[in-house]
């Protein structure tokens, strides 16, 4: 028996084996392992699938570069038809014309706000109004310069107007009981909370709005009203006739607003307030106020030109409280709206309205911007304005004096909450306490001024 050695090449693993084998009946037999043929299965389509997808990102790759080259001569075009659309307002830019438009808008302001100061001194003259119209005077020429000299500073002239409208609208005839309760200008104080409880609806309903009729002199009822919809919108306002059934929520009744909360008269936001038997409130989805007569049924509408809504100008101091564009206040024999528009810059903006015709008497422009702030509320024509300090903790930091037009951001008045989130905030003239709806807590304080 003579022994063999074959020699195998396996060119799978790139290497030779030695076989020894031997001879039996004539043949040649050895043991060979057939794993060295195995072919590599999974490594073969792991890289099939690498080139396909290669070729996958090749060919779309391929159709973006055909796509831009078809794209790039009409962009080319676009750009071309733009520059020559555009030339000829770069040479009115040139030439002052635009500086002439808006000079032209700057003195339509000023005759505005002159007509308003001459209104108020016809009807009731003194040193104020007589100095207001100097002012407007030395204003309107001060803009007749700026045409010949071709220069001036838009942003300085547009401060300056909007402090000598504040002033013109200040001087309008205001009833003289309107301040009477007021013992002095500025809030000194506020207390703990007198009264903590959660809303008689639902713990998870964070958002709404709660207090007492704010009319003087009216029947004592407590509401409550509670976003059930997305913490957006309402349709209902829970009524109680005395502060015992108010604090064991039983024996109230549910005033309809309007029929769904996607109706047209449906509210929308936190900032809801009751005053003589009359919720007002922000419209369903629109830069407008509604009042609701719960007495006989009536629904009277009223647009704020300009104001922002869906959360373009919200509270958001610490965090965004959706849906609060638009805030109702009460106070005394008048219902305030406070809201922020662009031409202000996104300032607050403060109007007064007459709550039976529901018109604007009066309008505010401030320098604070609204998304700086937590919540407001008005004080005998005095806006405050609130900051967060912690979860537990709260801080008037700012006022505004409708009566001078006069600003104060140093002020320190902290307060107690037991949340972080605060969904509306008013004062009551009747009781003198401030009402808060602290995500779903009614808490309420004493004030002092």
């Amino acid at each position: 028996m003579l022994p063999y050695l074959l020699v195998l090449t396996v060119t799978a693993t790139v290497q030779a084996q030695r076989v020894p084998g031997e001879q039996r009946n004539d043949s040649c037999v050895c043991k060979l392992s057939s794993s060295i043929w195995a072919f590599p299965t999974v490594k073969f389509e792991g890289v099939s699938n690498q080139v396909q997808t290669c070729e996958d990102n090749l060919i779309q790759f391929h159709k973006k570069v055909k796509d831009r080259n078809v794209q790039l001569p009409k962009m080319e075009l676009t750009l071309k038809d733009i520059t020559a659309r555009l030339k000829p307002f770069e040479y009115l830019n040139t030439n002052g014309l635009y500086n002439a438009l808006h000079l032209r808008q700057l003195m339509e302001e000023l005759d505005e706000i002159y007509s308003t100061a001459s209104d108020a001194h016809k009807k009731s003259p003194s040193k104020e109004t007589n100095d207001l119209l100097k002012e407007l005077t030395r204003a309107k020429k001060d803009v007749q310069n700026m045409y010949k000299s071709n220069v001036f500073n838009l942003e300085t002239m547009k401060s300056r107007l909007r402090d000598l409208n504040n002033r013109a609208q200040t001087c309008k005839t205001i009833p003289e009981d309107f301040r009477s309760t007021c013992h002095q200008r500025i809030m000194s104080n506020i207390s703990s909370p007198v009264v903590t409880k959660l809303n008689s609806i639902s713990k998870s309903y964070i958002s709404g709005a709660w207090g007492r009729d704010a009319k003087q002199n009216s029947k004592e009822r407590y509401w409550e009203h509670c976003l059930v919809s997305g913490h957006k919108h309402g349709n209902t306002i829970r009524m109680y006739n005395s502060y015992e059934d108010f604090m064991a929520s039983k024996n109230y009744k549910d005033e309809s607003i309007a029929p769904s909360y996607s109706h047209t008269n449906a509210v929308q936001g936190s900032g809801t307030i009751l005053y003589d038997n009359t919720v007002f409130y922000q419209c369903y989805s629109t830069a407008e106020i509604c009042s609701f007569n719960i007495t006989t049924q009536a629904t009277k509408r009223l647009k704020l030109d300009d104001a922002g809504i869906d959360n373009k100008f919200p509270f958001c101091y610490y965090s965004c409280r959706d849906w609060t564009d638009i805030d109702l206040e009460a106070d005394q024999d008048a219902v305030w709206v406070i809201y922020a528009t662009e031409e202000n810059y996104g300032n607050i903006v403060v109007s007064r309205l007459n709550p039976l015709e529901l018109n604007i008497t009066h309008t505010w422009k401030t320098h604070l911007f609204k998304r700086s702030v937590t919540s407001t509320f008005m004080v005998c024509g005095v806006l405050y304005a609130t900051r967060y300090v912690s979860t537990y903790q709260e801080e008037v930091f700012y006022a505004f004096d409708t009566t001078t037009g006069q600003e104060i951001n140093t002020l320190s008045l902290p307060f107690e909450k037991v949340s972080a989130g605060i969904a509306n905030l008013n004062y009551n003239p009747v009781d003198r306490k401030l009402y808060m709806y602290n995500d779903a807590y009614l808490l309420a304080y004493n004030t002092f001024n």
